[in-house]
């Protein structure tokens, strides 16, 4: 009868260990070193996505839904130009905004029909902000404060002529996707989920707008955004017109930088309007979600993009307000800009060489 007892107890622990599926991982092991530069971000099962308070949350970041997420190491900043000047030191690497461009292989990236443009044109360069704009009042076009600088990359911001002197400390930007990733491969880490970004973000908090939490007023004191009227005059409250060093602000609850503004930051997922409403419509708790199967923004059926989040030094509530937590937006993967960076995570599974 005993061994009888014991094989049921058996039977039982097994059943509620399958069944568990919410079971994660959510203090650091002990016998874990946190390593350098990076934090530990416990595990949990939040819910991802616009909260019921949030009246500037898009139709993009709906409906809400419940994910658990393992915890994990995460950058307490956003990598640097040191940083950044180290891996390319190292490899050679040339970035993306640094190559040739080959019309064949660009233009698959345009509408069909796009005519080739001169040669002359057809040069390495990357998107800078348009501080020059005035009299913008209508939003839909993009392209009224963004153009296309030839010469602009990480080494040259603004273009040619602008140089990363004395910015060690600042976000290397003009960064693609695949740049992002080489850099991960190097450092022997990885781009954080969306998932894992929004916990990261939130923090000790919990169902909060801001990294900080509810109170808009905060955010001049909070993070690098853009204050006054986008895109034509910037009162620059919060100290910096543009980009910022990072943690020039106070860090979240974690004691990670910068989440909120100064630049977007690389995920690794992919960028998929429906792919909220898939997981919602599954009516369950979604384990360590790895995002989309594949790309899908109606707006830009040309390229694959990738999710991005945080907003930065450009965000305004009259704009895009993507200093919230939720707020996402679709990135090329072969695009670049003056407001974009990355940061890496690492999970226990690669420090085990799994």
């Amino acid at each position: 009868m005993k061994k009888y007892k014991m094989l049921f107890g058996l039977i039982i622990v097994l059943f509620c260990a399958c069944n568990n599926k919410e079971q994660i991982i959510k203090e650091q092991p002990k016998n874990v070193v946190t390593p350098p530069n990076m934090v530990w971000v416990p595990g949990n099962t939040f819910t991802q996505g616009a909260k019921t308070n949030d009246k500037l949350a898009l139709e993009h970041e709906k409906p809400a839904h419940s994910v658990a997420v393992d915890g994990f190491f995460m950058d307490i900043s956003e990598v640097t130009n040191a940083s950044f000047k180290k891996f390319v030191d190292e490899t050679h690497y040339v970035t993306t905004a640094e190559r040739p461009i080959i019309w064949e292989e660009f233009k698959k990236t345009l509408p069909e029909g796009t005519p080739k443009p001169a040669d002359s044109l057809l040069q390495p360069g990357s998107l800078v902000f348009n501080d020059k704009v005035k009299n913008v009042t209508d939003y839909t076009d993009f392209r009224q404060w963004w153009k296309w600088v030839m010469g602009a990359n990480w080494r040259h911001p603004e273009g040619k002529n602008s140089n990363i002197i004395g910015k060690d400390n600042y976000p290397v930007v003009h960064i693609s996707y695949e740049d992002a990733q080489a850099y991960c491969k190097w450092a022997k880490r990885r781009l954080p989920t969306e998932a894992e970004w929004e916990l990261a973000a939130m923090g000790n908090l919990k169902n909060s707008i801001y990294t900080w939490g509810d109170d808009k007023s905060k955010i001049a004191k909070e993070a690098n955004t853009w204050q006054g009227n986008f895109p034509n005059y910037n009162s620059n409250q919060d100290g910096y017109a543009f980009l910022a060093a990072v943690k020039s602000f106070a860090p979240n609850s974690l004691g990670i930088y910068d989440l909120s503004g100064n630049v977007w930051e690389y995920t690794q997922d992919w960028y998929n309007v429906n792919y909220y409403q898939e997981l919602f419509s599954k009516g369950e708790t979604a384990i360590n979600p790895q995002g989309a199967v594949e790309a899908y923004n109606p707006n830009n059926l040309c390229e694959k993009e990738r999710v991005i989040k945080g907003g930065s030094f450009l965000c305004n509530e009259s704009y895009c307000s993507s200093f919230r937590i939720s707020a996402r937006m679709g990135m090329a993967e072969g695009s670049s800009s003056n407001h974009v960076g990355f940061r890496t995570v690492v999970d226990l599974r690669m420090l085990q060489g799994k």
